[in-house]
């Protein structure tokens, strides 16, 4: 069930607890489900709860894969009912850690932007776009939010349009350019007694709703299955089969980057990247009533990963360590066209 699903139609708490339990049964993707279950109980009012499950993620002893994200969250959710200074002070830890992913940028920014903090809302998103698409040609999709949320509070400041804005321009596809659907005198239509004005402002909001379904209805991502080299080992030790699939660490590697490449070549968006383990994909397979020899599998598998949040986005955000796990940048690794 996704999040955005209106209450009317779905128990949001009821919702909520599911994905407790599940993130017990899997421990390894506890992050993402507790923060589904975060955001189910948010829409169900009970703001409380939601807290509780992100200090729960934050308390836990073992490391999280994006602790700048839980304390976004947290921080919005805490000033949606009366924590303004806590949430702040949230706020101003997640700037100072200048984190590499868009996600916190955007849900601070717009944290601040919904309690009418604009300037430090427009401060908050060029930070972000400073930081992520320095010297960037052709921004990742996860940062498109961080560009048109840039352009709406600038257009509602009356602020000139500069680059950053014209390439939020480029990445609108609507038939409604964001400079109509950003105009504060859009607010002043919505009480008109003109019927042609009511008219074209339900156009505007039918393209702004459009582009945000769109945005919510994104498939998960097209994920490759990636091995780090202990569990290959493990993999093909355990099932000889497998080793056809691969030959040698090296050679799956470079399989994952030149299939990903051609996919990003052709057109196909949201491309990630799944880790697996041996006991995990094992479980998978009995699972699934069948061996784990099975070939065919990997690619179930790899998708069941995407399914359960568990896709890192391809490619990685300029200046972050590559996929691969060698520790080295992506520019100096795979990213290494050469």
């Amino acid at each position: 069930m996704r999040p955005d699903t209106p209450a009317e139609n779905v128990d949001h708490s009821a919702e909520a607890a599911r994905l407790e339990r599940t993130a017990g049964l899997y421990p390894e993707d506890a992050e993402a489900l507790l923060l589904r279950a975060a955001a189910h109980l948010e829409l169900a009012g009970d703001r409380p709860a939601a807290s509780t499950l992100y200090d729960r993620l934050l308390s836990d002893a073992g490391p999280l894969e994006n602790p700048h994200l839980v304390r976004a969250l947290k921080a919005s959710n805490l000033w949606e009912y009366g924590h303004e200074a806590e949430a702040r002070a949230i706020i101003d830890g997640v700037r100072a850690a200048a984190p590499r992913d868009p996600a916190p940028w955007v849900i601070i920014a717009e944290s601040l932007e919904s309690h009418d903090e604009l300037e430090t809302a427009q401060e908050t998103f060029t930070q972000g776009a400073s930081l992520l698409l320095a010297d960037v040609a052709d921004p990742p999709y996860a940062t498109h939010p961080l560009l048109i949320g840039r352009h709406r509070v600038r257009r509602m400041l009356g602020a000139a349009h500069d680059e950053w804005d014209a390439l939020a321009d480029t990445l609108h596809s609507m038939p409604v350019s964001l400079d109509e659907l950003h105009d504060p005198k859009r607010v002043w239509s919505l009480g008109s007694d003109n019927p042609a004005e009511l008219q074209a402002e339900l156009s505007r909001l039918r393209a702004e709703l459009g582009a945000y379904r769109e945005a919510l209805s994104r498939p998960f991502p097209v994920a490759m299955l990636h091995w780090p080299g202990d569990e290959l080992t493990e993999l093909v030790a355990a099932y000889p089969s497998l080793s056809a699939e691969y030959p040698s660490l090296e050679e799956h590697l470079a399989t994952i980057e030149a299939s990903l490449r051609e996919l990003a070549s052709s057109g196909t968006p949201n491309l990630g990247i799944v880790t697996g383990t041996v006991p995990s994909y094992e479980a998978f397979a009995a699972s699934e009533g069948t061996s784990p020899t099975d070939a065919t599998l990997l690619p179930q598998y790899a998708t069941t990963l995407a399914a359960r949040g568990r896709a890192v986005a391809w490619p990685p955000q300029k200046g972050t360590v590559c996929w691969c796990g060698s520790g080295q940048s992506y520019e100096d690794c795979h990213g290494n066209a050469a």
